[in-house]
């Protein structure tokens, strides 16, 4: 097994050294000993690392994400929490789609102010009908 000092692992995943401390804290990684005073992690490390990018970029928290990866390192994904959370995902990009296109028409608008857009006035009675619901979402430009 090849080892890497904590300086290297950072350097490859592109995590900070403070992060990999407190992964190694809270048990997400677990280095194997020390060399000096460098904490020493075992390449494994940057498999586990890879998972925990992967968990945090789909919106996982470090608890969450814990509890997918099995103390032996090898991935426990629960595929019920996966197929939620691609659903939240996708529900995620339906409305930041939609917000794209209310701003794109905002933008585009010749109308002389968007107060007087009837466009523009029924996305705001749209947004202000939804109660805020949801912070980035707005609806769909017709």
């Amino acid at each position: 097994m090849r080892f890497l000092d904590i300086g290297t692992l950072a350097a490859r995943s592109g995590t900070s050294a403070a992060t990999l401390r407190y992964y190694e804290e809270i048990g997400l990684i677990t280095s194997t000993g020390r060399h000096g005073l460098r904490r020493q992690f075992g390449s494994e490390a940057l498999v586990r690392l890879s998972l925990i990018g992967l968990g945090k970029a789909a919106g996982f928290s470090l608890t969450q994400i814990s509890g997918m990866i099995g103390r032996d390192g090898i991935p426990d994904l629960p595929r019920d929490s996966l197929r939620a959370q691609a659903d939240a995902l996708d529900a995620r990009v339906r409305d930041l789609t939609a917000l794209a296109r209310t701003l794109r028409h905002a933008a585009d608008c010749s109308a002389p102010s968007h107060l007087e857009c009837p466009t523009f006035r029924r996305l705001l009675r749209v947004v202000l009908r939804r109660g805020h619901r949801t912070r980035h979402a707005a609806p769909t430009p017709r």
